[in-house]
């Protein structure tokens, strides 16, 4: 039998835009995504500390619509170009098949998250059982715990869930908050997002690790819920996470994100540009809500605020 032919996008972009480009990717290339970063081991109790560019990959079967995707996929990166200035145009190469998911696999590590967590690609054996391990797979294109504002919100969660209570994540894309709530001992966790992949994705980790039985995902808006609209048992938890970009946060504040937290309750937000603190703080403030403390990791800041 024939090898396929596919089609290899590729693009070199900074730690900090792999995630944005692996989402794009992942719209147009069924097969996954893979993202690669160098890591170098700086002393004996070094787990591996990524380092340097990332090449974030994906592979396009060479159908009749190839020149089609191909041209979303370059407009696509020309958008994202506007916002940040590391991304470049595509790099297409023609490859044969091959298996890709044997290949991308030597290619991902655990990832520690602070003091309890790591992030653990499915097949690798669980060598930290002092870590709470959340696993994944290769093929998810976002939310993975390689990127600072991901990070950030772990590190948050772990710092404020509270055993026993329940725990809201709004924009929950992969689901990976609401899992980590869950193995942090959180009772129940809702994650309320308006991406029907997201859906989909939060479903997946939640039985890939045990706890699908007290997380439930829905495409509800803010709105819905505040207004007793959304048919949700959980519309207030005593911790509520919200890892999205400033505008949105933004946004969300005007749509009654705050009515979420509980009172005597946290606020714990990430994707959060450094330079765009004075908006968010203005924007939870207005709210009501009381400022604890600031995170930070590369050019990014995550934050945490009590309801009084």
């Amino acid at each position: 039998m024939d090898k396929r032919v596919w089609l290899e996008v590729s693009a070199l972009v900074s730690p900090e835009s792999a995630e944005s480009v692996s989402e794009l990717f992942s719209r147009y290339c069924e097969s996954g995504v893979v993202v690669e970063q160098g890591v170098e081991f700086q002393g004996v109790d070094d787990h591996g500390t990524p380092y340097g560019p990332c090449r974030v990959c994906a592979y396009l079967e060479m159908t009749e619509a190839i020149e089609d995707t191909k041209r979303k996929l370059s407009e696509g990166l020309w958008y994202l170009s506007r916002i940040r200035s590391d991304i470049p145009e595509p790099t297409f190469r023609v490859v044969e098949d091959q298996n890709w998911m044997e290949s991308w696999r030597k290619f991902y590590r655990p990832v520690f998250v602070g003091e309890r967590i790591q992030i653990l690609p499915s097949w690798i054996e669980d060598q930290h059982p002092d870590r709470l391990a959340i696993r994944i797979e290769p093929s998810m294109a976002f939310g993975t715990g390689t990127h600072p504002t991901t990070q950030l919100s772990l590190l948050l969660t772990e710092k404020y869930v509270r055993p026993g209570e329940p725990f809201i994540d709004v924009g929950s894309g992969s689901g990976i908050l609401s899992v980590a709530a869950i193995l942090l001992g959180a009772s129940e966790a809702l994650g309320i997002d308006i991406d029907e992949e997201s859906m989909i994705s939060g479903k997946e980790n939640a039985q890939r690790n045990g706890a699908a039985d007290r997380i439930v995902f829905a495409r509800r808006s803010i709105p819905e819920i505040n207004r007793g609209e959304s048919g949700l048992k959980l519309t207030k938890a005593p911790v509520v996470v919200a890892n999205i970009l400033t505008p949105i946060l933004e946004a969300l504040f005007a749509q009654g994100m705050a009515e979420l937290v509980a009172p005597g309750g946290m606020m714990l937000l990430s994707g959060i540009l450094s330079d765009q603190d004075e908006r968010i703080r203005a924007a939870a403030e207005a709210r009501g809500l009381v400022f604890v403390e600031r995170m930070a990791m590369e050019d990014w800041a995550g934050y945490a605020f009590r309801k009084p």
